[in-house]
């Protein structure tokens, strides 16, 4: 008999419904205040949505909709305990974790960034992640620093 006319559970179709676990930056989990406040949302959500689909009663489609929220639960819960907040920079003189960074391509294109955690980092809202190929090269650089950078010179203009 097929799968499809039969209720009870089979170990394939839980299986299926298994998805794996997102993958964990092998980096310390650095993140600002506003980093950690948006992990613990993300967790509550994530939370809210696999208690919504818990609730569903035929048990192969409670398995569908719970995967993604039970997968998302595992890895902000694992984000969230392995937070490390760091404090806003104290001193404007060099890029830091935290740190807002105009810089100046050798093409005349002039662009500002907030260095940042791996999972709060949205470059086109101006936040990088401090493991960035472009933070990983002005931290610790100061305003007159020039770097190159995939074949470019960037000018560090600003750090506030």
């Amino acid at each position: 008999m097929s799968v499809a006319f039969v209720k009870e559970e089979s170990a394939e179709a839980a299986s299926e419904t298994l998805l794996p676990d997102r993958p964990i930056s092998s980096h310390p989990n650095l993140v600002t205040e506003a980093g950690l406040k948006a992990l613990e949302l993300q967790l509550q959500q994530a939370r809210e949505a696999y208690d919504a689909a818990s609730t569903i009663e035929d048990v192969n489609e409670r398995r569908r909709q719970a995967a993604n929220p039970l997968r998302d639960l595992r890895y902000f819960t694992t984000r969230v305990r392995t937070a490390q907040v760091m404090p806003d920079p104290i001193s404007f003189d060099t890029v830091a974790f935290g740190s807002t960074v105009t810089f100046s391509r050798d093409d005349g294109r002039v662009q500002t960034y907030r260095v940042v955690g791996e999972d709060e980092a949205d470059p086109k809202a101006g936040s990088i992640s401090f493991v960035s190929p472009v933070a990983r090269t002005l931290i610790g650089k100061t305003i007159g620093d020039v770097v190159s950078l995939g074949g470019q010179e960037l000018e560090v203009i600003a750090i506030a």
